[in-house]
């Protein structure tokens, strides 16, 4: 349903939710090992991310990326930064013309899908899910 770094961003973002002390910094190398992805993938998934403003990023011997402060993370925020809303908003059969007026032959039998998606993805918080979730290597 998402894409291989929607999953690796999600993966990322519970990955630093779970940490007890949110306000240490965790490396690239850190990040990528718990989540099982490439280094250089992990980097660019962590840049969307960042700029984003779902995570801060500083640089040194102290530095590193953490979640951003003072806010609950959405699931459907991660999405949006990395996959975008086409998720939510294109045609199952990938037709350009498909909309409320000119629906195709399934829109009315997926909008009730995607409409409740949306509702998940929007309630769903990463601080949710990261409690008690021992699958990421912590």
């Amino acid at each position: 349903m998402f894409s291989k770094a929607c999953e690796y961003a999600l993966k990322t973002m519970i990955y630093l939710a779970a940490d007890p002390q949110k306000e240490k910094r965790v490396g690239l190398r850190e990040i990528a090992g718990a989540i099982d992805s490439p280094e250089a993938f992990t980097a660019k998934i962590l840049q969307q991310l960042v700029r984003a403003g779902l995570l801060r990023s500083v640089r040194g011997p102290n530095g590193g990326f953490q979640l951003r402060q003072n806010a609950a993370i959405t699931l459907a925020e991660v999405v949006s930064a990395i996959d975008g809303d086409s998720l939510l908003k294109s045609c199952v059969l990938g037709l350009e013309r498909c909309s409320e007026r000119h629906p195709c032959p399934v829109h009315d039998k997926f909008k009730a899908v995607r409409d409740h998606l949306a509702g998940v993805l929007g309630s769903t918080h990463i601080d949710d899910l990261a409690s008690g979730n021992s699958y990421l290597k912590l």
